[in-house]
């Protein structure tokens, strides 16, 4: 009898010392928290996101200690080949026999909307730190998604007012045929109309493209005083050097105006090709003390700077797992819920407020690339014109979106 005693004591006193963890762990669906990182490995948008995206959310990962409530966080990553079918098929797999959690980057907005629709059906969460189609707010909203860095608005808000503003109201557009294009496009195209100016014409070309030369030479022929760019990547990459090399874009009259461009991107053209351009970006590793800080870290595992959308998916990552811990759960509808009440402040994303349609409005950079003798070193590029209030530059919430009648 007494050492039955003894053996329920000793069970109940190990009970009693696994209790914590064991009941943080049950606040955890499989007892881990998985992420998932769906982008382009080795196409044309590897560059600014690709590995880099998987060592960005790494180092949040490892900010929180590898745990949230008690529970292991992994970390997956793969190559969309920006195929929407392809992507589709792989988020079917990480939710259904992964158990992922949570996937996030998509620089193809059709990969994004493509996996944000199965999440929604398998109660799962999706943020897009490279996905900037106005659609992932508007028509195909979902309560589980969140587009953390920008969108086309946002960027057409930014660099075509600066643009408007020096009296640059001739436009012609450059554009990407495919969703991410078209939506860049048309908003831009709404913006330098509603502030008095004229949009003279526009290309589409293929995507990805190859060959820019007769799109860049047609859009010298218009006129234009602005030749914008509504591409990423290494299109945007290869049209700027194709129209160098017949001085497009070369002369006060003419600009060329890349509406989604990245450090990578001018880190590949060079100050020489790139230099006196504006752009629009939520986040330049030499801002501040914190964005410093961040890139460093960065710096030391990939001996390069992160672009925007890399850093964005540090930001994600990390508020996402902030998120879980408040919540005290990863179930998706009590995670979003908690990182719509949060204020999102950190190294990347400031004065940040995640709205019920799924834009996190922040403040963006208007930056402009510095001339070779302005530059101070390698990956110093950026002369900061204006800080852009999140509610100045991104859209109002659209009717379009069911979500937004709920407040």
């Amino acid at each position: 009898m007494k050492k039955r005693l003894k053996c329920v004591a000793l069970s109940l006193s190990v009970a009693l010392l696994a209790g914590p963890a064991a009941q943080a762990a049950d606040k955890i669906s499989d007892g881990v928290v998985k992420i998932g990182i769906l982008n382009d490995l080795s196409g044309i948008y590897s560059d600014f996101t690709g590995r880099g995206s998987a060592v960005a959310a790494q180092i949040a990962i490892d900010e929180v200690g590898g745990k949230v409530l008690g529970a292991p966080v992994e970390l997956v990553a793969a190559d969309h080949q920006n195929k929407p079918d392809i992507a589709a098929n792989l988020a079917r797999e990480w939710f259904d026999q992964g158990k992922v959690d949570m996937i996030a980057d998509f620089p193809t907005s059709s990969t994004a909307l493509a996996v944000m629709e199965i999440a929604k059906q398998k109660q799962r969460v999706t943020i897009l730190s490279a996905g900037v189609a106005m659609a992932a707010i508007n028509e195909k909203c979902s309560p589980l998604s969140a587009q953390w860095m920008v969108n086309t608005y946002a960027l057409a808000a930014g660099t075509a007012k600066a643009l408007l503003k020096e009296g640059r109201k001739s436009w012609y557009f450059v554009t990407a045929d495919y969703t991410f294009g078209h939506s860049l496009e048309s908003d831009a195209a709404a913006m330098v109309t509603a502030e008095g100016g004229k949009v003279l014409g526009s290309s589409r070309h293929p995507f990805p493209g190859g060959d820019f030369s007769s799109f860049m030479l047609k859009a010298q022929g218009s006129g234009a005083e602005v030749i914008a760019l509504a591409n990423a990547g290494s299109d945007t990459v290869n049209a700027v050097k194709q129209a160098a090399e017949f001085g497009i874009g070369r002369s006060d009259k003419q600009i060329i105006a890349p509406l989604l461009a990245y450090i990578t991107d001018v880190k590949s053209l060079g100050l020489q090709k790139a230099q006196d351009m504006y752009l629009t970006e939520a986040f330049y590793w030499d801002f501040d003390d914190r964005s410093r800080a961040f890139a460093q870290r960065y710096y030391e595992r990939m001996k390069r700077m992160p672009s925007a959308s890399q850093a964005a998916i540090y930001s994600a990552t990390l508020s996402y797992l902030k998120a879980i811990e408040a919540a005290g759960t990863d179930e998706a509808n009590a995670v979003m819920e908690k990182l719509r009440s949060m204020t999102i402040d950190d190294a990347v994303i400031r004065n940040g407020h995640l709205r019920a349609d799924g834009a996190l409005v922040h403040d963006l950079l208007l930056l402009q690339v510095k001339k070779p003798a302005e530059s101070k070193g390698d990956w110093d590029y950026y002369k900061v014109k204006a800080v852009l209030k999140g509610e100045d530059v991104f859209p109002k919430p659209s009717s379009t979106c069911p979500l937004n009648a709920k407040g």
